[in-house]
Parts: structure tokens; sequence; C-alpha cells
């Protein structure tokens, strides 16, 4: 049962990612410019993150803690703003389902990279035939939903 709500969570979670590139497309259509919106998404979501930081009473890690970290850790946000801007200026020209399909298909073939050499923190789990023609399957819906 658990792994059945990790999986429910995970699919909801990549629906919202295309709620969101919807959502930033139309404040962007609205403000007129892309930045000024791509600020009001993250300022949003920053306080959604505080605010929950605040109501769990989370403690903040020590400087020993933060130095520990691996430093190519600390580009999440970068990597996380890079999706935004391409998501804000794709969105309306490509459509949801052709720029989502070229999200995925960029997330799906460099997971088996990370997972068959481990890289990032992920534990290694070898690029199988089966994982190999997945990504294969992946780029015939990709083209499959940009054509048609």
């Amino acid at each position: 049962m658990t792994a059945l709500l990790a999986w429910a969570f995970a699919v909801a979670a990549g629906a919202l990612v295309t709620v969101q590139a919807g959502a930033n497309a139309e404040l962007k259509r609205g403000f007129g410019e892309p930045v000024p919106a791509l600020i009001v998404n993250y300022l949003f979501g920053l306080s959604v993150v505080v605010a929950y930081f605040l109501a769990m009473r989370i403690s903040w890690p020590s400087f020993e803690k933060m130095g520990a970290v691996p430093w190519w850790a600390w580009f999440g946000g970068l990597a996380g703003s890079a999706y935004g801007v391409a998501a804000i200026l794709l969105a309306g020209r490509l459509g949801a389902a052709t720029l989502m399909a070229l999200v995925l298909t960029g997330q799906l073939v460099a997971s088996v990279i990370l997972d068959h050499f481990g890289w990032v923190g992920f534990e290694v789990h070898q690029a199988s035939i089966g994982r190999i023609f997945g990504c294969l399957l992946m780029l015939a819906g990709l083209a499959c939903i940009s054509v048609f």
C-alpha cells in the first residue's frame, strides 16, 4: 500500500508540473515578460515552503552539515530554474503535450544514465535492455505526440 501511495503521489506531482507550466505561461502572457512571472512563481512557492518549515518547526542544518554536502548538490535550484525558464518560454509555442513529452523524455533518458553510473547520489541501476527499450518507446511516444 505504501508503494501505491508513493506512485500516486509521484504521478500527481508530475501532473502538477504540467499545471505549473501552463500557469507560468499565463502569468507571462498577463505580465508581458517571462522574468517577472518566474519571480512571482518562485516567491509564491518559497513562501509555501517557508510556511511549512515554520509550522513543522524544522531546525536549520548546521554549517558543518551544509559544508559536508557535495558541491554538485547545490545546483538543484539552478536546474529547477532552467526548467522554469524553458517551460515559460516554450509552453505557449509547443503546447502542453509536446512540452511535457520533451521534458519527460529528457528526464527519462537522463535518469537512466544517472542510474547506470550512480551519479548525483543515485544508487547504481544498470541500463538494462528493458530500460533502454523504455527510452526508445518514450522517443516513439514523443514523435507521436509532437507530430499529431
